[in-house]
């Protein structure tokens, strides 16, 4: 995977999340990933296919960032993942895919996107059933941590 199609996503899930959430994430190292092992409880996961590239894209979040994020977006702090944080999380999927949609067709990569689909649970895996590299990036907040999964076949 190359970081002129990984960035746009990056960017766009820091963009969001100060925007929408006034949460600052601090960035860490993306690695290759081998497992389906989610590193958060709740996670949102989108496909993308195009003419010439098809991939997915998940987002998950410790129980405690994503319940920090929930009140600071609606001013609720519900005391456990419910149907309320996860229609968050699949907005906020789609947001961030959306944004990185947008800048990637500038360069001429055109996909549509599939509608989020919500895992929630501990010690729940995600498989995005795209024969490609797995990539994770981790972000850290002192609320918690939040992983953001690529995988595509290019």
């Amino acid at each position: 995977m190359n970081s002129e199609f990984i960035n746009p996503f990056i960017i766009a899930l820091l963009n969001v999340i100060e925007t929408m959430a006034q949460t600052k994430l601090t960035p860490g190292k993306p690695q290759k990933k081998g497992n389906n092992q989610a590193g958060g409880d709740v996670s949102g996961l989108i496909g993308m296919v195009g003419d010439d590239i098809k991939g997915s894209l998940s987002i998950s979040f410790e129980e405690s960032l994503v319940l920090e994020i929930m009140h600071k977006m609606l001013g609720e702090k519900p005391e456990g993942i419910n149907s309320d944080v996860n229609d968050m999380v699949g907005e906020i999927t789609n947001m961030i895919c959306g944004g990185a949609k947008n800048d990637l067709d500038q360069k001429g990569y055109n996909f549509g996107m599939a509608t989020p689909m919500i895992v929630s649970g501990k010690n729940h895996t995600i498989d995005h059933q795209v024969d490609g590299k797995k990539m994770v990036m981790p972000f850290t907040h002192p609320s918690g941590n939040l992983y953001l999964e690529m995988c595509f076949n290019k």
